[in-house]
C-alpha cells in the first residue's frame, strides 16, 4: 500500500484518572499495541507513531512492533500539534496518510482497508471517513493535498474542520459497526470493553 500511518498517542489521558489509557490491558495486551498490530496488519508503511507524555513507557511497549516514533515536545497543546508532527515524517513517496487513535482498540483492519479502498476509487477526492449512523468515525485517510491545510491550522483545531471545508472531496464511508466511533478514554469504557460490550459504549 502506498500509505503511511500515523498513530496518535502523546496525550496526557487525563479522563483515565490516575492511569495511563495506553499502557492499560484489554484482553491481554495493551491498548496501544492493539492498535500497531493492526496497522501493522493492514500492510500500511511506514507505521508513525506520535509519542509525548509519558513517552518512554509507550514506547518500551511499541518496542519489536515496528514502529517508527516521532516525538511530539508540543504535545500539551492538543491533537492537532501531534498530526502535524506525523505529517512532517510521512515519507515525500506516499500518497497520504491513515490517521489511528491510540486509544481505540476497536478499530480493525477491515475498517482501514475499507476506507482507503473508497478514496482510491475516488481520484479526485482528498480524504475518505468512515461514518455510523450518520456519525463520522476512524480512521481517518487524507491525501498529501490536505496536507498543506492541516499543517496550517493552530491551537487546538482538529483536522475535521478541514475536511468540512472540503466537504464536496470527501468520501463518507458507511459501516455497520460502531467501534470506528469507540474510544476508550474513560475507566468506564475501558470496564465495559473488558467485558466484551463495545455497543454499551456507543455514544
Amino acid at each position: 500500500m502506498n500509505w503511511a500511518a500515523i498513530i496518535l498517542a502523546a496525550g496526557r489521558s487525563s479522563r483515565m484518572g490516575s492511569s495511563h489509557k495506553l499502557l492499560e490491558d484489554l484482553h491481554g495486551k495493551p491498548l496501544i499495541c492493539h492498535v500497531i498490530d493492526v496497522a501493522q496488519n493492514a500492510k500500511i508503511s511506514p507505521v508513525l507513531m506520535v509519542t509525548g507524555y509519558r513517552r518512554a513507557d509507550v514506547m518500551a511497549l511499541a518496542q519489536g512492533r515496528g514502529v517508527q516514533e516521532v516525538f511530539n515536545p508540543d504535545y500539551a497543546q492538543g491533537m492537532m500539534s501531534s498530526v502535524q508532527s506525523g505529517l512532517r515524517a510521512v515519507p515525500s513517496d506516499r500518497e497520504g496518510v491513515v490517521i489511528l487513535l491510540g486509544d481505540m482498540p476497536m478499530v480493525t483492519e477491515r475498517h482501514i482497508r475499507q476506507t482507503i479502498s473508497a478514496l482510491e476509487a475516488r481520484p479526485n477526492a482528498l480524504a475518505a471517513v468512515p461514518v455510523y449512523q450518520q456519525e463520522w468515525g476512524h480512521p481517518v485517510v487524507i491525501r498529501r493535498g490536505l496536507f498543506e491545510a492541516v499543517m496550517a491550522l493552530s491551537g487546538d483545531h482538529g483536522a475535521r474542520s478541514v475536511l468540512k471545508a472540503h466537504l464536496s472531496r470527501v468520501v463518507e464511508v458507511p459501516m455497520d459497526d460502531p467501534a470506528i466511533l469507540l474510544d476508550l478514554d474513560t475507566p468506564e469504557a475501558l470496564a465495559l470493553a473488558r467485558q466484551n460490550k463495545p455497543t454499551a459504549l456507543k455514544p
